[in-house]
């Protein structure tokens, strides 16, 4: 009898990757809070997104190799590695409630296209599309529903499932789209991957819990936490990202374009630092952040919060394990 093989890892290419929060979550070997997630058997091929600085900031923490940038909208597919599995989180700005809402008529609203001809191309056996919320309430969810007619119309079985991420040790009030495909033939032999369990229902982490430990620190001794806006509040009324969090919940979503509107400490008398969005978005310390404010605030308001990420990557390892794999 042939002597047991060692199992090989899973090979990934990640479309629209950012500065790499949903990349983070499938390879883990990361510590969060004194916790931590251990390495997935997870191997990024090719990750490729249209903003150099966020591909800097992916290299600089992942290093250089594997990560490109381009614009998918020009990407032949052919052209992109075959892997068993397509990540991405498709651009939001053209869904999100604090965006221009173009929609699926916008170019922008489009781009998922991009995943659906990898689909037809390499055929992987998982997808895992993110995006926001509003979503699926866009147009009275006629444009999430489109989306998963296009999905399923190139030889999937679609599954959305909605994430709101305090329930699952994130921070943050922050629901998120997880959109998982698993190709047809797969699915008719073994299933659907199991969706997470929301572990944290009911108990869930504060902004306190955070980054309470960050309270005496004013300078980059921890990377990033010198960084603040120093915006004061609105003249008139409460504007969006003028809000105080509160001590003992979740901290108000990290926006993707909040300018100098990043909201307020629980306690101190300033803004979230750029270290501080980046614990609320479930970052590691180690993953820095080396442009302008504006532009790191951006990235990480962009980002799937790692640890949601790597829960999501456990659920398609253990489904995979299921299948057998590839071996050595």
């Amino acid at each position: 009898m042939a002597a047991n093989k060692e199992k090989a890892p899973y090979s990934v290419v990640s479309y629209f990757c950012g500065c790499g929060g949903l990349d983070l979550g499938f390879r883990g070997g990361f510590k969060y809070h004194d916790e931590d997630y251990p390495e997935l058997p997870f191997k990024i091929l090719e990750a490729y997104d249209n903003e150099p600085r966020c591909i800097e900031t992916y290299n600089d923490y992942f290093g250089v190799g594997h990560a490109f940038v381009k614009d998918l909208a020009t990407v032949k597919p052919e052209d992109v590695s075959k892997a068993d599995i397509l990540i991405g989180g498709f651009p939001c700005q053209e869904f999100s409630s604090c965006g221009p809402l173009g929609g699926l008529e916008s170019e922008r609203g489009r781009l998922y296209q991009t995943l659906i001809a990898y689909m037809n191309t390499h055929k992987p056996k998982i997808v895992v599309g993110e995006n926001v919320i509003n979503l699926e309430r866009m147009e009275k969810g006629k444009v999430l529903k489109t989306i998963e007619e296009d999905l399923t119309a190139v030889g999937y079985i679609v599954k959305v499932w909605k994430m709101f991420a305090p329930d699952y040790g994130v921070p943050q009030r922050r629901t998120r789209l997880i959109i998982m495909c698993v190709r047809n033939d797969v699915y008719e032999q073994y299933g659907f991957p199991e969706e997470p369990e929301p572990q944290f229902k009911g108990k869930h982490r504060s902004i306190e819990w955070a980054i309470g430990d960050l309270v005496t620190v004013t300078d980059n001794s921890i990377p990033n936490q010198g960084d603040y806006f120093a915006a004061s509040k609105a003249k008139k009324g409460n504007g969006q990202g003028d809000e105080s969090n509160q001590k003992d919940k979740p901290a108000y979503t990290i926006r993707a374009n909040p300018k100098s509107r990043v909201q307020f400490h629980y306690s101190l008398d300033r803004r979230l630092t750029v270290r501080e969005c980046a614990r609320i978005q479930t970052f590691p310390d180690d993953f820095g952040f080396k442009f302008s404010k504006t532009v790191n605030i951006s990235q990480i308001g962009n980002a799937v919060p790692p640890i949601m990420a790597y829960l999501v990557a456990r659920s398609v390892e253990q489904y995979l394990d299921k299948i057998g794999g590839t071996e050595k």
